[in-house]
C-alpha cells in the first residue's frame, strides 16, 4: 500500500483521483485545498487529515515521516493550471513522486527546470494523458501505425459551454489557465500528436475568451480543430436536445464514436503510474509548445 497526498481536494477532478487511489488498494494520508467544501473526502478516506493551509500541510507530512515513519509516496496535483509547477516542485521536494492533471506547466520553458529538478530528486513526474488511454484513441493509433504513409484529413469540433461563473474564476483569467486553447484543448492537441506525429504548420484563424478555431499540419495529417466555451456554438440540434457539450472528431470524413468510455481512464492512469507504465514529463512537451506557439 502506497501513501498519497493530494492538494486541490475541492476541484471537480479531484474525486476521480481520489477514486483511483482507492481503487488501486492505496491510502489517502492527506488532503489541501484553500476551501472547506470537501464533504466527498468521507466517501473514501474519511480518516483522511485535511487543510486549508499550505504550510499546516508541508508541516504535517514532514512530522509523519520524523515522527511516525511515514512517507508520502505520491503527491496527487490537482490545482488550478498556474500553480501545477508549483505544487510539483514542492512534491519532489517531499521526496515523493508528482502525479499531475493538465496542463504539467502554462509555459514551455517551466518544462526544462522541473526536468533538472527531477533528475536531481530522482523522483517522477506523472503527467495525467488520460486520453491515450481511451479505447477509441489506442484503436485508432493501432490504425494509424500500420498506415504511415497516407496523410488523413481531421476535423476536430469540441464544445463544452461554460456559463458565467467561468470568467470570474481563475479559468477565465489566461495568465492563471492559460486561455482556452490550453484549458480545454491541451488533451486533443496531445492526442493529435501523439497519433498523427509532429507539427509542420499552424495557423489560427479565430482566437477569443471564448473561441479559438485553426488548422495543423502535421506530419500523417492535416486538421481542422473548433474549440468553444460559447453555448450559441453548439450545433442547433444538441441545443434542442436541452445538451451543453458536442464532441466530434472525424478521420478522413469517418466519425470517430467517442461519447463514452471515459469513466475509468483516471483508474487507468493510476494503474500505469503505480506499475512504472506511466507517461513522462518529456511526454508532455509536444503539446504544451504547440499550443504555446497557437
Amino acid at each position: 500500500m502506497k501513501h498519497f497526498a493530494l492538494i486541490g481536494a475541492a476541484g471537480y477532478i479531484a474525486p476521480r483521483h481520489m477514486d483511483a487511489i482507492k481503487r488501486t488498494g492505496n491510502n489517502l494520508l492527506a488532503a489541501l485545498d484553500k476551501h472547506d467544501s470537501v464533504g466527498i473526502i468521507d466517501s473514501y478516506f474519511p480518516s483522511t487529515s485535511f487543510f486549508t493551509e499550505f504550510e499546516r500541510f508541508d508541516r504535517h507530512i514532514e512530522r509523519q515521516r520524523i515522527e511516525k515513519g511515514v512517507a508520502v509516496d505520491y503527491v496527487s496535483i490537482c490545482t488550478p493550471n498556474y500553480l501545477h509547477d508549483a505544487h510539483t516542485r514542492a512534491a519532489l521536494r517531499w521526496g515523493a513522486d508528482a502525479i499531475c492533471e493538465k496542463p504539467l506547466v502554462i509555459n514551455p520553458w517551466n518544462l526544462d527546470a522541473l526536468e533538472q529538478i527531477e533528475t536531481q530528486s530522482q523522483q517522477k513526474i506523472h503527467p495525467i494523458l488520460q486520453l491515450r488511454w481511451h479505447p477509441t484513441i489506442l484503436s485508432l493509433r493501432d490504425k494509424i501505425s500500420n498506415d504511415a504513409t497516407k496523410k488523413h484529413d481531421i476535423d476536430l469540433t469540441y464544445i463544452t459551454s461554460r456559463g458565467k461563473w467561468y470568467y470570474a474564476s481563475w479559468k477565465g483569467d489566461e495568465t492563471r489557465s492559460g486561455g482556452i486553447c490550453l484549458n480545454i484543448g491541451i488533451h486533443f492537441f496531445d492526442m493529435l500528436l501523439w497519433i498523427f506525429g509532429k507539427p509542420k504548420d499552424s495557423k489560427v484563424h479565430v482566437q477569443s475568451h471564448d473561441t479559438a478555431s485553426g488548422t495543423l499540419e502535421l506530419e500523417n495529417a492535416n486538421v481542422r480543430w473548433f474549440l468553444s466555451i460559447n453555448q450559441e456554438n453548439l450545433p442547433k440540434i444538441i441545443r434542442d436536445k436541452g445538451q451543453r457539450t458536442f464532441r466530434n472528431i472525424s478521420v478522413d470524413g469517418e466519425e470517430l464514436e467517442f461519447s463514452g468510455g471515459f469513466n475509468d481512464l483516471h483508474l487507468t492512469s493510476y494503474q500505469r503510474i503505480l506499475t512504472g507504465k506511466g507517461f513522462s514529463l518529456q511526454d508532455t512537451r509536444p503539446s504544451i509548445e504547440l499550443v504555446n506557439t497557437i
